[in-house]
């Protein structure tokens, strides 16, 4: 079984993702609207570029859209969220192992104390996520179980590791249902909401440029992001 899921099933998981994830950004791109936009994104492409590089940096930064600043509770767990989503599988030390027995390739590693501090933080960030969806109605009113099965596969990986890692009960089961939920994760992305993955940068660097060029960037004035 772990022959097949780190071998045929692995393999496909990165062909899928990699495949739709290009598709996904394809079809964002082909379905602006280039009659409206054409002009001004074509002519003004300095400005364009700027405020696009503006947006996207903005937003990437803890409390440096006012949006981050006017949610600051919110904005915490949602770094904390995306920090640890992010850090944690690409430079944990078992990974690289695998990647390099694979493919031969490898990035520095963290330690395994830092990788448990990391993946405590996504469980527990991900729960209060849930919670403010439960509680907050305006939040409440927009959740439906679409999302939170979305937050259960994207936390899946991280519990079937935390036990996998520290032999709770069976290692191999949750060593094999670690990387089936990485796996799920992957293959999920393109057709799902976690295409934000991808699709986030695409359209802040979109609405970057629209305030850029044509909502008072070329005038010189500041922007509030």
């Amino acid at each position: 079984m772990y022959d097949i899921v780190t071998g045929p099933l692995a393999w496909l998981s990165f062909l899928i993702f990699f495949i739709g994830i290009l598709v996904r950004s394809i079809l964002y791109i082909r379905g602006l609207d280039w009659k409206l936009d054409r002009v001004t994104y074509t002519r003004n492409v300095s400005y364009g570029i700027k405020g696009a590089v503006k947006s996207i940096f903005f937003w990437l930064m803890p409390f440096g859209s006012q949006s981050w600043r006017n949610n600051p509770g919110f904005t915490v767990l949602v770094f904390t969220f995306h920090i640890g989503l992010l850090v944690t599988p690409v430079f944990l030390l078992g990974h690289n192992i695998l990647l390099q027995e694979r493919w031969g390739v490898g990035f520095f590693t963290i330690s395994e104390t830092t990788a448990d501090i990391l993946t405590i933080a996504v469980l527990v960030s991900a729960l209060f996520l849930l919670l403010r969806r439960a509680a907050l109605p305006e939040v409440r009113i927009l959740t439906t179980p679409y999302d939170v099965l979305l937050l259960c596969i994207s936390i899946l990986p991280f519990l079937t590791g935390f036990l996998a890692h520290h032999q709770v009960s069976s290692y191999n089961f949750w060593l094999i249902a670690h990387i089936i939920s990485g796996e799920i994760w992957l293959i999920a992305v393109p057709f799902t909401k976690l295409s934000h993955i991808i699709l986030f940068f695409m359209s802040r660097a979109q609405l970057g440029m629209d305030f850029g060029i044509k909502r008072g960037g070329m005038k010189g004035g500041g922007i509030t992001w």
